[in-house]
């Protein structure tokens, strides 16, 4: 029971995040905003204490950047930039984490299309309507967030790569939303996908040690 109360808690309180906290007053939604993250990165340190883990300190780094993207994001630049330093970690993280494979490999091909297709709308929407400044941020963003994947792909940890896949999907929504055309249940579909994302990434370290011992 003890094993699955931490999980259940980042359960309770993402629901309650998502679905019941109100955007307004701002500080309380922020707060509400930042306690699943706040137990996500204790269970990730959970994971690794006690042992000597490079790759769960620079995991554990990553969380806590895209903590600080989640609590700056209002301030679009700012939480974009924070959840780039985050993502940078990850990818450090998981190339350290490197399981050669064939396929693995080749995957990124299907990752550098979406990347491309993501990245052409979202410019051509940034441009039409007059969001020009936000180009060339947005478009380092998807390369970075794009090469996160391509790496978790590469360790061959699946709940890495869950993780991963769950926070490419996760952005797109959030960005297709903000640029390009409102999505129903916008909120709820980004919020959903992050925390469950980040969730995952941060279980992935237990499964690094493991194979390692």
């Amino acid at each position: 029971m003890k094993r699955l109360s931490l999980p259940l808690l980042i359960l309770v309180s993402s629901a309650l995040y998502i679905f019941i906290i109100p955007d307004a007053p701002l500080v309380l939604n922020l707060l509400f905003k930042l306690i699943p993250m706040w137990l996500i990165i204790t269970y990730a340190f959970l994971q690794f204490r006690g042992n000597r883990s490079f790759t769960g300190w620079i995991i554990l780094a990553g969380l806590l950047f895209c903590m600080f993207g989640d609590g700056l994001l209002h301030w679009f630049l700012i939480g974009l930039s924070a959840f780039l330093i985050g993502h940078i970690f990850y990818i450090i993280g998981f190339f350290k984490e490197w399981r050669f494979s064939l396929i693995r490999v080749l995957t990124i091909i299907p990752i550098s299309f979406y990347a491309i297709f993501i990245g052409l709308i979202l410019t051509e929407s940034l441009i039409e309507k007059g969001n020009s400044a936000l180009f060339i941020p947005v478009i380092v963003y998807t390369i970075i967030i794009s090469a996160m994947a391509w790496s978790a792909v590469m360790t061959g940890n699946k709940w890495a790569i869950a993780g991963s896949i769950l926070f490419v999907i996760s952005d797109s929504i959030l960005a297709w939303n903000r640029f390009v055309s409102d999505i129903p249940y916008a909120s709820v579909l980004i919020m959903t996908t992050y925390y469950t994302a980040q969730f995952f990434i941060a279980h992935s370290i237990k499964l690094f040690i493991s194979k390692r011992a």
